[in-house]
């Protein structure tokens, strides 16, 4: 299973996002909006993005993938014009409740289900509920354990407050310059530190600190007992979500564990092709020649 190289290599990818994989708002029952991007056709893959990026990060594995599914990443409520949730604390599951309006205002029945690093927590929450009729199966990429598990009480305020102030002093443009370093491989190219900075702006603050409180209040062990297949996937040079702690995850999950090879933290940006692979993969087994 072969992939083209990746956009990053022959232009930037911000020229490709409207002609390769356009931006649609749309609009649920409740009064949100979600904005998401789509591309290609057939089996429908959903994509979650982490806590520091958004759906244009997925665009070099969208652009390979869409050759044979159909790819749909959202922009998480309150990340880029994605209404925010209600709540000033959500929890993993109101990120849920909204993906399943937007999933039905897309008639999406069914779709292999990945969730990156904070997405994952999300993606266990709805395939939880959803059960394995509508999530064919989960793909974990350096998933978010979160710090709401009792043994974490200690980490959950430090990080709450940590997080919460690098915002204040840094600002948004201030993390975006930083997110590089800590999610990337040393070895990364030039491409893909713009690209993971260039995602990192656009954070909306408020959305942030959603997202933040969300993190520090949820345990991905709360939602080990889903229906579906499950895999979970890590860069080889994480340091954010390291590889050690990702293997305790898909433990918990008993599910299977992969290493991606030269990657950090933000594997879809920094090996597009080894992700899009590895998804492409999960969707044969999940639907294999059917086209939904």
């Amino acid at each position: 299973m072969g992939f083209a190289p990746t956009a990053m290599e022959h232009e930037l990818p911000a020229a490709l996002l409207d002609s390769r994989f356009a931006q649609t708002v749309v609009a649920l029952p409740s009064g949100a909006q979600v904005a998401v991007r789509m591309a290609g056709q057939g089996s429908t893959v959903v994509l979650l993005h982490g806590i520091g990026s958004g759906a244009p990060s997925w665009l070099d594995c969208a652009l390979a993938l869409s050759t044979q599914a159909r790819v749909v990443a959202w922009d998480a409520p309150g990340y880029g014009i994605s209404t925010p949730l209600e709540s000033r604390a959500p929890a993993a599951a109101d990120y849920a409740d909204r993906l399943g309006e937007l999933l039905c205002a897309l008639k999406i029945q069914s779709c292999v289900l990945v969730g990156h690093s904070l997405g994952a927590l999300t993606a266990v929450a709805f395939a939880q509920r959803s059960g394995s009729a509508v999530v064919r199966r989960l793909v974990l990429i350096s998933p978010a354990r979160g710090y709401g598990a009792p043994d974490q009480a200690d980490a959950r305020q430090a990080v709450l407050a940590t997080r919460l102030q690098d915002l204040l002093r840094q600002g948004i443009d201030g993390m975006a310059q930083q997110a590089p370093t800590r999610t990337l491989s040393a070895q990364a190219n030039p491409a893909a530190r713009a690209w993971v900075q260039w995602n990192a702006a656009r954070l909306n603050p408020d959305g942030y600190t959603q997202a933040v409180r969300m993190l520090c209040g949820e345990d991905i062990a709360r939602y080990a007992d889903v229906a579906m297949p499950v895999e979970v996937h890590c860069g080889d040079a994480d340091t954010v979500t390291t590889p050690q702690a990702c293997r305790a995850v898909a433990q918990r999950f008993g599910a299977p564990f992969e290493l991606i090879a030269h990657a950090g933290h933000a594997s879809p940006v920094e090996q597009p092709a080894s992700v899009a692979r590895l998804i492409a993969c999960a969707t044969t087994k999940s639907f294999g020649d059917h086209q939904q």
